[in-house]
């Protein structure tokens, strides 16, 4: 959506705002032993406790064969989106758990996510925590009104190459709003200059996702949960954004 409104504006820094100290709060809990169960229970009754909403509980976009059976998506090591947080799901030394989270607050969305490192992780997932981090960092620097979704995608690709990862194949980021997923398609790689133009108002949110091996992706037989082919490691950060004239306004600052 494109925010015009004062009011609008306040309704998503409050649902990106609850948002934030929700994730925050969660990535605490995660830690060797934890199940994926107890990490979407504790963010449930913190979304409650603070006046808003999960966004993803029920949520059922098109082309989904049943809505989303949880509040937040806990997705680890190969799962690369999208990952349903069951009890036999339990964090274990030496994971990249990814936490992805909705809030709606008077009917305005936000969404971020964060991937956590549990305990002593290896050099590489180290290094694929560091470029996703850097990836979300180098987007956002590009962000302004009159700017091209291309810009951003650019920017990740630029990132990843860098650091010799590539990009989870048909997955990015999209605007946000009165909905939690609207147009326009904002994509993890591109061409500077090309693309749709970003306005002034406009609410997006931007995930690079980053594969530490080839960037294809199946998805799992629950029909929600993104894993990488080849089964190795992804990791994604996230955050909800307003463009501005010069730059944007991060909505969802963990």
């Amino acid at each position: 959506m494109v925010a015009t409104h004062q009011s609008d504006i306040d309704n998503l820094r409050k649902a990106g705002s609850i948002l934030a100290e929700v994730l925050t709060e969660t990535a605490k809990l995660v830690a060797p032993g934890v199940t994926a169960a107890e990490l979407d229970l504790a963010a449930e009754r913190m979304i409650k406790e603070k006046g808003g909403k999960p966004a993803f509980l029920n949520y059922k976009p098109s082309g989904a064969a049943y809505p989303f059976p949880a509040v937040l998506c806990v997705s680890i090591n190969d799962e690369v989106v999208h990952g349903i947080p069951t009890e036999d799901k339990v964090v274990k030394e030496g994971d990249l758990v990814m936490l992805d989270l909705g809030v709606s607050y008077n009917g305005f969305f936000a969404d971020a996510a964060l991937t956590v490192a549990v305990g002593e992780v290896d050099v590489v997932g180290v290094k694929l925590l560091d470029a996703s981090r850097e990836a979300l960092a180098e987007a956002l620097k590009v962000v302004k009104a009159g700017a091209h979704v291309g810009d951003i995608g650019s920017a990740i690709e630029r990132v990843a190459r860098k650091y010799n990862f590539t990009i989870a194949k048909d997955l990015g980021g999209h605007a946000i709003g009165k909905v939690p997923h609207e147009k326009p398609y904002i994509p993890n790689e591109g061409e500077a200059g090309t693309g749709e133009v970003l306005k002034e108002g406009l609410v997006i949110a931007i995930e690079p996702i980053l594969c530490e091996g080839k960037p294809h992706i199946t998805l799992a037989e629950d029909e929600w949960t993104y894993r990488t082919r080849d089964g190795l490691r992804s990791t994604e950060f996230e955050q909800t954004v307003i463009v501005t004239k010069e730059g944007c306004e991060v909505l969802t600052p963990f």
